[in-house]
């Protein structure tokens, strides 16, 4: 199969995938906490990296219906939430290209300081 390249966006609040600890987004692309998934709380963030998406499917949430992918981890395939491809009320058009991680699906753990200036 070959190595899988997995990309990590820093930050000092990290987002990865609770079953492998690979890295997803920060807490600087986070959105809104005020979701619920198929688990319970959810989070939505603009960008989140290392994922693998299901075919398209129309589905009919509280908000409204949705065009979605299901989206999984690049490294070890556990289902961890959604993306949103198309919103059929212009309301809930804020949500289309972002992802929805399932909060019992992902931990968030420290991560490091961004160097403000190269000093080398």
């Amino acid at each position: 199969m070959g190595r899988i390249f997995l990309e990590h966006l820093g930050g000092t609040r990290i987002f990865s995938c609770a079953s492998c600890e690979t890295p997803l987004t920060n807490r600087a692309e986070l959105i809104s906490t005020r979701f619920t998934g198929a688990t319970g709380r959810a989070f939505l963030f603009n960008k989140v990296v290392n994922l693998t998406f299901s075919e398209v499917q129309d589905r009919v949430m509280l908000t409204g219906r949705h065009m979605v992918r299901d989206v999984s981890c690049k490294n070890c395939d556990a289902k961890l939430g959604w993306i949103y491809e198309f919103a059929t009320e212009e309301n809930q058009r804020y949500k289309e290209g972002r992802v929805i991680l399932e909060r019992a699906l992902v931990t968030e753990t420290e991560g490091f300081e961004e160097p403000i200036g190269n000093d080398s």
